[in-house]
């Protein structure tokens, strides 16, 4: 069997390289305001990006994507044309983001890192202008800690970055952990840094938070953080959730500039946690100081109650939501919050959900002690006709439009949706990039058209060199460090 998967392998692979997908251009003039005049470039390639469907009730802009295995990222209009691309050397951009300066901002996968392997892994962020310089790098991936899904830039012009950080089984142990919730050596549970670029590969860290300094548990009295979880839901249960490494596995950041707070979302923990970014340094790592006045410590958590003992899974909300970000200024809902809600195996479909937070003008959360947070359930849920027409099991995000639409991602799907408040939709991309059979995009978000950062111009589009099957399996080899033989092991064991 294993012969006969080589040969096909071969042929494909020999027959792929061979074959370079061609390239054709047509230009065309297309006006998008009457102050904005675009040369659009036609490729072949385009054909691979299709399947729109346009409305007078979609909001017009420019939507930002980064396929998962290219290394380009995206700048499309609403009427079916590329006007920019960027260009890295690196794959796996989970998050790419455009600045009013026009800068983007992108998270990438440098190089495998065997100490920290799992969903999600990146450990490069880098700043590109507009025509693809490379004005910033910064890579965080060693055998102490890795970025990983996403980060957060900033107005001041630094970066918000989630990354693992390694704790051995005796740390993990030492700190409360149940010896029987440990299913390997080591446990990586998440911090946040604030990096300020310096130069081109300059940095300081300015800012961090780790999870490690906000522990509780009930399992071991001799350790220092022993307590009642369910007396403090400000602090995290070392003992809930699964018993693998990656046991948090926070997987988007949002910045909210009005209560200056950051909002994460913790996936194992299905639920989302609202923390102080007032803070200093010193006072993230403890319970007191900031806008807060509760340090470092969790100021809001919504999305499963059983995680600090306030409900069971009756109650539960989320099911490995993702993109989670507060409702931008002007928008209607603004300041509440919105999460792509994956669903999971044991649902089968994904849906958009919308939350009131009960926070007030200074940003504090109101909660009655021994409940869980309020809301009681969402304000909005969007879902597909048929349920499972929309389901994406990793990834993906959402965005709330200034016309009260919502911008949709189901990642595993390609697949892009913008719906009215009535659940309609009127856009629809299919991303076929860089092949139809590897079109993931973790995030998409679109830019009104006169936002600033926006190319004035647009670069010639050029064709991939590759066809789309021999990217993929490259992009696979490159992304695992494989040889071609452990390439065969991995397809026997998926």
């Amino acid at each position: 069997m294993i012969k006969k998967i080589k040969v096909i392998l071969c042929i494909l692979i020999l027959f792929s390289a061979i074959t370079p997908i061609g390239a054709y251009s047509n230009s065309l003039n297309y006006n998008h305001t009457d102050s904005l005049n675009i040369k659009i470039t036609k490729n072949h390639d385009l054909d691979l990006i299709n399947n729109f469907l346009k409305s007078s009730e979609s909001y017009d802009g420019f939507t930002i994507f980064s396929p998962e295995y290219s290394k380009n990222s995206y700048l499309i209009n609403n009427k079916k044309f590329i006007v920019h691309k960027w260009e890295s050397e690196y794959i796996q951009s989970f998050g790419s983001y455009l600045s009013e300066d026009g800068i983007l901002a992108r998270l990438d996968l440098p190089y495998d890192n065997p100490t920290f392997r799992a969903g999600g892994v990146a450990g490069r962020v880098e700043l590109f202008d507009k025509e693809s310089n490379l004005l910033w790098e910064f890579e965080y991936s060693n055998d102490e800690h890795c970025l990983h899904h996403d980060i957060e830039p900033l107005p001041n012009g630094n970066v918000l970055m989630i990354a693992w950080e390694l704790k051995t089984r005796k740390e993990a142990i030492e700190a409360g952990r149940n010896p029987d919730r440990l299913n390997s050596e080591s446990l990586w549970p998440d911090h946040v840094i604030e990096v300020k670029p310096i130069g081109a590969s300059g940095y300081e860290i300015v800012w961090d938070w780790y999870i490690w300094d906000h522990l509780i548990q009930d399992f071991d009295s001799t350790k220092d953080n022993y307590g009642v979880v369910e007396e403090h839901p400000e602090l995290i249960d070392i003992n809930y959730g699964n018993t693998n490494r990656d046991w948090i596995h926070t997987n988007s950041i949002d910045y909210n500039e009005q209560f200056d707070q950051i909002v994460l979302s913790i996936h194992n923990f299905n639920e989302i946690w609202v923390i102080d970014h007032s803070t200093t340094t010193e006072e993230a790592a403890g319970h007191t100081g900031g806008n807060s006045g509760k340090g470092g410590d969790l100021l809001y958590r919504w999305g499963n109650p059983e995680a600090y003992r306030a409900g069971n899974q009756n109650d539960q909300k989320y099911y490995g939501q993702h993109g989670v970000c507060w409702v931008e200024k002007g928008c209607p809902g603004e300041g509440n919050i919105l999460a792509f809600n994956n669903g999971g195996r044991s649902r089968g479909y994904s849906s958009v959900d919308e939350i009131v937070p009960p926070v007030d003008i200074n940003g504090s959360y109101y909660y009655t002690p021994g409940t869980a947070y309020g809301p009681d359930e969402q304000i909005w849920i969007y879902t597909a006709e048929d349920p499972s027409d929309l389901f994406s099991m990793t990834l993906s995000n959402a965005q709330r439009l200034p016309n009260g639409n919502t911008l949709i991602c189901s990642a595993n799907q390609g697949l892009f949706l913008e719906v009215t408040s009535e659940k309609n939709i009127v856009w629809q991309y299919q991303n076929k990039l860089p092949n139809p059979l590897t079109n993931a995009v973790a995030r998409v978000w679109r830019y009104p058209t006169n936002y600033s950062g926006i190319p004035e111009a647009v670069s010639v589009y050029k064709a991939n060199n590759f066809n789309g099957f021999f990217y993929y399996f490259i992009s696979i080899l490159y992304r695992e460090n494989l040889r071609f033989g452990n390439f065969l092991r991995i397809i026997e064991n998926r």
